[in-house]
């Protein structure tokens, strides 16, 4: 079994506060994550291996942004989105 056969998988937009590393403005971005939720269960053709992997995974999310652009409209330009972590563990 793949790894995408443990979770369910959507996409989410969170928001966040950020600087522009250009103009210096502060302003509230939504960012696009990839969640990953770990299944209630696995189906029926998982072996012991499988299952001895299922029971490790956790559910966590990742960031599919790398770059914002700037709110403030005389800069307008992007930026890199350097100060958040790209993946988090969900509880």
């Amino acid at each position: 079994m793949e790894e995408r056969d443990f979770f369910d998988e959507r996409t989410e937009q969170k928001t966040h506060m950020l600087t522009c590393t250009k103009c210096g403005v502060a302003g509230e971005y939504s960012l696009n994550w990839l969640v990953r939720r770990k299944k209630k269960q696995l189906n029926g053709r998982a072996d012991d291996r499988d299952r001895a992997r299922f029971a490790k995974a956790q559910s966590y999310m990742v960031l599919r942004d790398d770059t914002a652009m700037c709110s403030n409209m005389r800069c307008r330009k992007r930026f890199e989105i350097a100060v958040i972590k790209t993946m988090a563990f969900l509880d």
